[in-house]
């Protein structure tokens, strides 16, 4: 299961729609190794000035790994994350996220190749 959610969040889904905070607040308690992560790679963004904050280090353990899949793979969760950080994500291997500041077309797009996705292929990831 990907969230762990909450019954007040889950009878408020039931007889409407919830508001952002709410799921951003669902998905930080459920997955606080993706919580944690992008929300690390975007302040590190924001005091950089980069285009893009990235991170290149692999989660300590299956269960982190699964989280980053998890939040990264939900079009909900990846879009709720973005708002909430005001970023752009994307996503390579099993743990090489990415944010990118919204502008920032050139980077993401290069990012976001087939071209660039070969290149951050090494054989220590092929199980990953």
């Amino acid at each position: 299961m990907s969230l762990t959610v909450p019954n007040d969040l889950l009878d408020q889904a039931r007889t409407g729609e919830i508001d952002d905070e709410a799921f951003v607040a669902c998905v930080r308690e459920s997955l606080p190794y993706a919580w944690a992560t992008i929300g690390e790679l975007a302040e590190r963004r924001d005091r950089s000035g980069a285009e893009f904050a990235d991170n290149q280090v692999p989660p300590p353990d299956e269960a982190a790994r699964g989280q980053l899949l998890r939040c990264l793979a939900s079009d909900a969760m990846r879009g709720a994350l973005e708002r909430h950080f005001g970023v752009r994500l994307a996503f390579q291997n099993c743990h090489r996220v990415a944010v990118f500041h919204p502008a920032a077309t050139d980077a993401y797009e290069e990012f976001v190749t087939p071209r660039a996705q070969i290149l951050n292929q090494k054989p220590e990831l092929v199980d990953c």
